[in-house]
């Protein structure tokens, strides 16, 4: 059970929980695709389909013999629109700054390269209030592997006891649980809200919302 009282760390999942990235990633899927001779899919269908890294990504979406240079298409289409085709959640340039003030230390684990996911954070406004930010790349392994929480959780100063997960898909809830943290989900992502009700996690509404929950000063 998250107890929300104790909670003086937080670690956040990137797309559908601080950004809605969703229709970059769309681009780049279709790219890829186009480079195989595919039809594009609907951003609904590539949303869906999001969470556990780029290659899962491309696994999903391209012929099995296609994902090897659909990777690299991808990263290169990606390369171009991450930044300008992404845009923070609904309440994310209000609450991180808040929670920061608060008293709350705060950073960003996701299966999204770590260079992407600066370079957009920057772009959106919200870099200066994270302490870390972790991926793949940067952490060596996906999650739910608890390597990327586990860096964040060091780079905050924060114990496993006193931070929580926060992210908008189940497997978000496999990932605190790996790293021993507490768990905490957002709808308006990736996953529909029953998905993440199903989980037994905390769910809400939006970053607002869970801002509300949490106690007005980190202890």
């Amino acid at each position: 059970m998250t107890d929300l009282s104790r909670v003086r760390g937080i670690v956040f999942d990137l797309d559908g929980t601080l950004v809605d990235g969703f229709t970059g990633i769309t681009t780049a899927v279709n790219a890829a695709r186009a480079a195989s001779g595919l039809p594009p899919l609907p951003q609904d269908a590539v949303t869906l389909r999001v969470g556990r890294g780029l290659d899962d990504l491309l696994a999903a979406t391209l012929p099995v013999g296609a994902v090897a240079g659909g990777v690299r298409v991808f990263r290169e289409t990606y390369d171009r629109v991450c930044e300008s085709e992404s845009r923070a959640m609904p309440g994310a340039s209000r609450v991180l700054p808040e929670l920061a003030a608060r008293g709350y230390r705060l950073s960003v684990a996701s299966n999204k390269l770590a260079v992407f996911s600066v370079r957009i954070l920057r772009a959106v406004g919200l870099a200066p209030y994270l302490a870390i930010v972790h991926g793949p790349d940067s952490a060596g392994r996906p999650k739910p592997d608890p390597a990327m929480i586990d860096a964040c959780l060091a780079a905050m100063e924060r114990t496993r006891g006193e931070s929580i997960y926060v992210g908008d898909m189940p497997l978000d809830v496999e990932a605190a649980a790996s790293a021993g943290v507490g768990v905490a989900l957002l709808a308006g992502g990736a996953s529909p809200r029953a998905a993440l009700e199903a989980t037994g996690a905390p769910v809400f509404s939006g970053l607002e919302e869970l801002a509300t929950a949490l106690p007005q000063r980190a202890r």
